[in-house]
């Protein structure tokens, strides 16, 4: 039975390696630290983001989203998960519901379909097969409402999946910490 050895420079650039992302997340929280401050010091007349803003997001997607900040931070985020298909979606979906135009309705309904709907789409979202079909049928003759059942799939999804780990991830502890070094001041 053949043994597996790791040579001690294998281990060494390992560590290594572990040693820069750790650095690197911790420049990241601290440049997030720092931008946050900066926002904090600006004059009254702007628009900042408060450290009750922040602690609000904690207490439901729906809070998140409704935030400027937080939807910004939220698909930063998920971005960095390689999941912002999701977020993206739902926002192109409150669009969509907006539009008056039933040309308009048409042609934005069709591309919505071949960009996150369609088997295979460039930014495929995770939605059942009942639910494609269904939309399939409806990209035909559109309206306002022809993408509300998977709209709500994807905010279930997020809010299940997506939203917790957002609230244990290092964006979110950073801002977090942030907020209560502020109100500590």
């Amino acid at each position: 039975m053949p043994i597996s050895v790791t040579s001690p420079s294998r281990e060494l650039h390992s560590h290594n390696m572990d040693m820069d992302d750790k650095r690197r997340n911790q420049t990241r929280g601290s440049d997030l630290k720092s931008r946050l401050q900066r926002r904090s010091s600006q004059s009254p007349n702007t628009e900042r983001l408060s450290p009750e803003e922040i602690i609000l997001w904690s207490q439901s997607l729906e809070r998140l989203l409704a935030s400027k900040y937080g939807m910004t931070t939220f698909q930063a985020f998920l971005k960095s998960e390689f999941s912002d298909e999701n977020i993206e979606f739902w926002l192109i979906c409150q669009d969509y519901k907006k539009i008056k135009s039933s040309f308009r309705l048409s042609s934005r309904a069709k591309k919505i379909y071949k960009t996150y709907i369609e088997a295979e789409a460039p930014k495929e979202i995770n939605i059942d097969h009942k639910t494609r079909d269904l939309i399939r049928r409806n990209v035909k003759t559109p309206t306002t409402v022809c993408f509300d059942e998977a709209q709500w799939i994807v905010y279930r999804l997020m809010e299940k999946d997506s939203y917790p780990r957002f609230l244990r991830s290092n964006i979110y502890r950073t801002l977090l910490d942030s907020a209560s070094d502020y109100i500590k001041v």
